[in-house]
This record gives C-alpha cells, structure tokens and sequence, in this order.
C-alpha cells in the first residue's frame, strides 16, 4: 500500500498522543532518571569499608530482579485509596488522594519507580569503570591538597567520562523505547492520556482491538527510524564535541 500506512500514523491523534508521550517521557527520564545511577556510583565510592559499600550495592541493586507486575503490585498497595499512604493520611485528619488516578503525578512515579528497581543495578559499570581509575592520581590529589569532592570532580569523574558518555549514546538511541513493561502495568484509563506510548499504543490496536498488521508494523518501523536517526545525530554530536 506505499506510505498508506505511514501517512496514518500523522493523521490519527491517538497515533500523535502516543508520539509526543513517548518523547516528553523519555526526554524526562534523561533528566530525572540518567543521572541518578552515576551519583549513587559516586557515592558508594566514597564509602569507607568494603564490607558496608558491598552490603549497600546489594540493597540498591535486590530491586533490579524484581518483575514491574510486582513492583506495580506494592505501589498499587501503598498508594491506592485503600492504600497504607492514604490510610496514615486519613487518620492524620487529612483527605485521601487517589494517587494512581492523577495524571499529574502519574510521570513522577514512573521516574521514581524506575530509579528505586535500577539505579543499584545501572550503577554496576560506573562502580567498573571507577575501580580502573589510576589509584596514583588520587594519591596525587592528595598532596596537592585536595579534598574528597575536589577528587571527585577532579579524578573521578574525568575517569569515568568515557562510560558516560557512550551509554548516554545509547540512551538517546532509545528514546522512542519509553518503558512499556513498567507503563503498561502501572497505567489506567484516568492517566491514558499522559501514560500511552508508542509501544503500549501499537498493543492496543494489535491485541485490543480488530488488528491491523500492516499500520502496527508501520508504527514500529517509525519508531526504529527515529531511534537510529538519533543515536547517529548523538554519536556524531558527541564527536565533535570531544
């Protein structure tokens, strides 16, 4: 059918919500969700006692290996009306807030979610990447007269610059990817419209509706269009740049 299908794509607003979702999500979780795991790498290192570094990496890390289905499961039963956050609340004197339905604060949780099951496990290959640091250089440092932040902005994070940078790459080569195991099983219909996104977009018109094979690959095929476009532009960009 040439680009019928493709031209469907711009022509239909759920098709348009489901695009500028997955772009307002993704360009999110490079702000609120990128960062986090190169912080927390930071942070262990500058941990005193290997013993309560590794017993730390192990409790940030546990959350990884649990499926979203269960992690939606406890924070359905933390934040529903019936939920223990509503409860303390009631019984604080204040009204209950029907946290799941607000499409305000549907994104917050999804970024919050997201950093408390993987920040441990992403951490991993900056924790890697810190320990072939020349140990010389903080040595160095040191006698130089520079404290603990000053090594950190100084050695640590030049050392680990190269790992940033190319898993950046990565990521903005998945921007059309915003997460569709964790938002498909948190959302509803309250917070579909801040909540649909290409992927669970293409699920509903697959295995929700009558299917239309032909407009749901066409979709997908946009999408890894757009992921290589962009991790390309970021490849190249980053080159020049450095």
């Amino acid at each position: 059918v040439g680009l019928k299908n493709f031209q469907r794509i711009f022509s239909t607003p759920a098709a348009l919500t489901a695009i500028r979702n997955t772009f307002e999500i993704n360009l999110s979780r490079m702000i609120f969700e990128f960062p986090v795991p190169i912080l927390l790498a930071l942070l262990l290192n500058d941990m005193r006692g290997k013993r309560v570094k590794r017993i730390y990496q192990t409790i940030y890390t546990f959350p990884h290996f649990l499926s979203w289905i269960i992690v939606s499961s406890i924070v359905s039963d933390f934040l529903s009306n019936g939920g223990a956050v509503n409860t303390v609340l009631a019984m604080l004197g204040f009204e209950r807030i029907n946290m799941l339905s607000d499409p305000g604060l549907f994104r917050p949780l999804l970024y919050f979610t997201h950093n408390w099951k993987e920040m441990g496990w992403n951490s991993i290959i900056y924790m890697a990447a810190i320990t072939a640091i020349d140990p010389s250089l903080y040595e160095a440092a040191t006698v130089d007269g520079a404290n603990r932040l000053q090594k950190t902005w100084h050695v640590t994070l030049p050392g680990i610059q190269a790992t940033i940078v190319t898993l950046f790459i990565l990521t903005v080569g998945r921007v059309m990817n915003a997460g569709f195991e964790q938002i498909f099983y948190m959302q509803n219909a309250a917070v579909k419209s801040v909540s649909d996104i290409l992927d669970t977009y293409v699920y509903s018109i697959t295995f929700q509706s009558t299917p239309n094979y032909g407009f749901s690959t066409a979709v997908g095929m946009f999408k890894a269009i757009i992921n290589l476009t962009l991790l390309l532009t970021a490849n190249l960009v980053v080159k020049k740049l450095n």
